[in-house]
């Protein structure tokens, strides 16, 4: 398998001329509300500019072309597992490749938000089905036979009466030539042979043998190498640079100021450029630069959750959702909660660091990187450089981890700009510390939440919070409440609870953040389970039967009925330590379980952790519990072990030695079970971590009454 990007428009020359491949792929009609599927042949009657999903060339080789970002996720071996399943062909024959980056040809190709397989899962089918139906089509005109006694199996079309039987290479050119039916059957969930199956991942070998590209491995001919002093705060700026030092360092041959875009403001910095990375690094480290750092404020995190505090006690805040008579309800009740949760800013931690290949010219650019939003890069640096959109080229390469930061245009832009400086291809790669501290960030977070408990259920809730909105970064409206401000709070139970209110309050800092693994369900999972959980306990009732009021839909309920089943909730002792958690993200709903007790050294420690997962259609089940085990890995440092601190406006811990991740030996049994149904795809990289941190505290109440309101915490001093 060949992870490297195959020139389209050759591959479209050779395919439409000679029917020497046989190319299937989807077309969007001006105004159309879906795709049409096409083959090579027809897009060049009709000079129609084609995306090749699938093609087949004539010795029967599969190559598949992958359109999202392979980064831990499954990406490379859910799409092709897919294909494989309605083409009908060993999985272990299939060639993928990294589409372009082209949102004409592929539609959408930001890999976030859990959307590879939910969205374009069924397009999928349908293209594979298409092609193996052509393919049937074309032999059974060979025989001269009805198409109804041929069927595909293996990358062969079989004649069931006679036995005979056609290699998919000897009926690429004459399928080439056959317009694409409008309607396929396609198979049941009972007939799959692949999907849904625990299969081997293809990348897998690729990444344990060295063969694998990610972006780190890229070179191309003539190309330079470049680190960079960025400003240390994102809106100040290069007062002056001494690089007298740096020009003695062997292998260093350029120094030049520099800034990349950063949502709507600009970082700036100092480039150096060097014959190796090494150079690079060395150079910069030599480098003295004044930094000018008027004009905004510098804070500290003391400072930041201060303002929080008092705002959520000042502001009534704006609107998200509000139903019923709430304030009025908490006003006249004479008794309520009323507590504060709060949650720290983080930093992505990708195992391996951002970095990019650029390679500008006078009549184009051409990038390579671990990309996860192409298309993304190509419109923001051809508004940034004047370049047309499609003379900027985009190349993924695969990433050792994104969780949202490779989502972002700074560090492809920056590299561009380089790269036109030296008139040369440069590699700009970030160090560590570069990583840790120039964000952008999760952003920290503190909720207050009040309720009333009324005949043993909720006649009151209302939570508003307080913490930075990543839309305003990007010029979003400021007058409008944050649009994620019940992210991984079901849904049901703004339907359920009469007098609800979520307000969002405003609020700023100079400080960058953007998005970050499962984006605001990570943090107001743990606000809104956290609070429901107290809210349980203050009508006496049973955590997770108190939910089920709530969460009236058939497939919560079933949902509850496995957690409550495999964790043995109903027959766990009292006082035990155990707690529940439940949040959807991007269309998938997770149930966790966590059992704690007291470690004998002091403090708790955690026993186990229950997850049961409803995502509905799915591929393939070891991916799922991958993307479920590393969630909760995330979600238990995020929760009990890093946090991101400012001082002076500037992040404080700059590596792994102060922002330590979770061992091996931190982690506990994991129990994953995946619900089964026939509901559409929903995300799987991102749902697992929301419900882990309240299910975790939820424990610890459960087993010592205290209540944890404040990430992270320290478990060896509950």
């Amino acid at each position: 398998m060949d992870n490297q990007t195959v020139s389209r428009r050759n591959f479209l020359k050779t395919s439409a001329v000679t029917g020497a491949v046989f190319s299937l792929g989807f077309y969007w009609p001006g105004n159309a509300k879906s795709a049409k599927v096409i083959n090579a042949a027809e897009a060049n009657k009709f000079g129609v500019e084609m995306n090749s999903w699938v093609h087949i060339d004539a010795s029967g080789k599969v190559t598949i072309f992958d359109h999202r970002a392979e980064m831990g996720q499954g990406s490379y071996q859910a799409v092709p597992q897919i294909v494989a399943e309605e083409l009908e062909v060993n999985l272990n024959e299939i060639n993928v490749v990294f589409a372009q980056g082209d949102a004409k040809k592929y539609g959408n190709q930001v890999t976030g938000g859990s959307s590879t397989v939910r969205g374009s899962y069924k397009n999928l089918l349908k293209l594979s089905a298409t092609a193996r139906e052509m393919l049937i089509q074309a032999a059974a005109k060979k025989w001269n036979v009805p198409k109804l006694e041929c069927y595909a199996e293996g990358g062969d079309v079989i004649h069931k009466p006679s036995g005979k039987k056609l290699h998919y290479g000897q009926l690429v050119e004459a399928a080439s030539k056959l317009e694409a039916p409008k309607d396929v059957v396609l198979k049941k969930r009972s007939e799959y042979k692949l999907i849904g199956k625990p299969l081997r991942r293809l990348d897998t070998p690729l990444k344990t043998n060295g063969v694998a590209v990610f972006g780190l491995d890229k070179q191309i001919p003539g190309m330079m190498y470049a680190a960079v002093e960025r400003n240390p705060r994102l809106r100040g700026k290069v007062k002056s640079f001494d690089d007298s030092k740096t020009r003695l360092i062997p292998g260093v041959k350029n120094v030049f100021k520099v800034k990349m875009g950063v949502f709507n403001t600009y970082r700036e910095g100092v480039a150096v450029v060097a014959d190796s990375t090494w150079a690079a690094i060395q150079g910069k480290k030599a480098l003295k630069v004044e930094w000018d750092d008027t004009g905004f404020e510098h804070l500290d995190t003391e400072e930041i959750y201060k303002r929080q505090a008092e705002a959520l006690q000042t502001q009534e805040g704006l609107p998200f959702k509000k139903q019923g008579e709430p304030n009025e309800v908490i006003a006249k009740a004479s008794k309520k909660i009323d507590v504060i949760y709060e949650t720290p800013y983080q930093y992505h931690a990708a195992m391996e660091p951002l970095n990019c290949v650029a390679h500008y010219q006078d009549d184009k650019l051409e990038i390579w990187g671990p990309i996860q939003a192409p298309e993304w890069v190509q419109d923001y640096i051809s508004k940034e450089m004047s370049i047309p959109k499609e003379k900027v080229i985009v190349n993924m390469t695969f990433l050792g981890g994104g969780f949202g930061r490779k989502a972002f245009m700074d560090y492809p832009h920056e590299a561009s700009v380089i790269s036109k400086e030296i008139k040369a291809p440069v590699q700009v790669v970030w160090t560590r510390e570069d990583d840790a501290t120039q964000g952008p960030f999760r952003p920290g977070i503190t909720y207050r939440c009040e309720g009333v408990i009324k005949d043993g259920g909720i006649d009151a809730f209302k939570v508003k919070l307080a913490g930075q909105n990543n839309n305003h970064w990007r010029g979003g409206k400021k007058d409008v409440p944050n649009g994620s401000a019940s992210e991984g709070f079901l849904k049901p139970y703004t339907e359920s609870i009469k007098n609800l209110a979520i307000m969002d309050i405003p609020f700023e800092t100079p400080i960058p953040t953007m998005w970050w693994r499962s984006v605001y369900a990570s943090t107001n999972g743990f606000a809104f389970e956290s609070f429901l959980d107290e809210l349980a306990h203050e009508a006496g009732k049973d955590p997770l039967d108190f939910r089920r009021v709530y969460l009236k839909e058939e497939r919560l309920q079933k949902l509850i009925d496995k957690v409550e089943e495999v964790s043995g909730w109903k027959s766990r002792a009292k006082g035990a330590g155990y707690g529940v958690a439940i949040t959807e993200c991007f269309s998938s709903t997770v149930a966790q379980v966590v059992k704690v007790s007291k470690a004998p050294g002091g403090g708790v420690k955690v026993d186990k952790v229950w997850a049961v997962m409803d995502c509905g259609w799915y591929v393939n089940p070891d991916t799922i519990k991958a993307q479920i085990e590393g969630s909760i890995v995330m979600a238990l440092g995020a929760a009990t072990i890093h946090q991101v601190k400012f001082k002076d406006g500037m992040a404080v811990d700059n590596n792994f030695s102060t922002y330590q991740m979770p061992r091996i030996n931190d982690i506990p049994p994991i129990d994953i079970h995946i619900m089964d149904n026939d509901e559409d795809a929903g995300g799987v990289g991102e749902p697992g971590l929301p419900p882990f941190a309240p299910a975790l505290t939820n424990a610890i109440f459960d087993l010592t009454g205290k209540r944890i309101r404040k990430l992270p915490f320290n478990l060896g001093m509950v």
